[in-house]
């Protein structure tokens, strides 16, 4: 069985979407990072790196931990031979993405975020450069998503579930679907799929009551 640490993040919904897609048993675990648990001496040996989401896996007696959404995604789809095309040009488009979201999309809506609400000090020139950023790669994908059902083209794969983590928490980074007519139609589409409710709804028990 499938151990996963996590929080209600925008990475940590990740690889709950693509077990609850792939059906698998897994036990879901929360590691509250409003209040630092991330960085724990217990967590911190799954995850030097110390964030969240966090897999592990045991073998026999090898037990795996693995950090990274997108590793985690990828490792998922690799061994249970789903979401994730075996070869060819529709491969790489999935990789093409993931790399996407990786380098551009959830570090600019990460930063815009952060800059906006959680920096000590106002810089108004962060906040212009990150939101500006999460506003252009989200105009990007809009464009792919003008030519095809989903961001790597016909099928649903697990680069759809790298990006439904930032754009389900786009608020964050001070951005809307107003002016993005294809993300929002995607949206719409991803959040009717049981899978993803049953992984909202997870994640979102993990915070506390207020």
């Amino acid at each position: 069985m499938y151990h996963l640490y996590a929080f209600a993040t925008p990475n940590s919904i990740k690889p709950v979407i693509a077990l609850e897609e792939l059906g698998l048993d897994y036990e879901l675990h929360g590691v509250n990072v409003r209040q630092g648990e991330q960085r724990s001496s217990q967590f911190v040996e799954r995850n030097p790196n110390a964030k969240v989401p966090v897999l592990t896996v045991t073998d026999g007696s090898h037990t795996m931990s693995l950090s990274e959404s997108a590793a985690i995604l990828v490792y998922l789809a690799e061994r249970h031979g789903a979401l994730l095309p075996a070869d060819g040009e529709a491969r790489a488009r999935v990789f093409e993405q993931l790399f996407f979201h990786a380098s551009a999309v959830s570090p600019a809506f990460g930063q815009a975020g952060y800059f906006q609400k959680l920096a000590p000090e106002v810089l108004p020139h962060a906040v212009q450069r990150f939101h500006g950023e999460a506003l252009r790669t989200l105009a990007l994908l809009d464009g792919i998503l003008a030519r095809h059902e989903y961001v790597a083209g016909a099928t649903l794969s697990v680069a759809d579930i790298a990006h439904f983590g930032w754009i389900w928490r786009r608020a964050f980074a001070g951005v809307d679907l107003d002016n993005s007519p294809n993300v929002a139609r995607w949206f719409a589409a991803m959040l009717q799929r049981p899978a993803v409710q049953r992984a909202i709804s997870k994640v979102e028990a993990l915070v506390p009551p207020a």
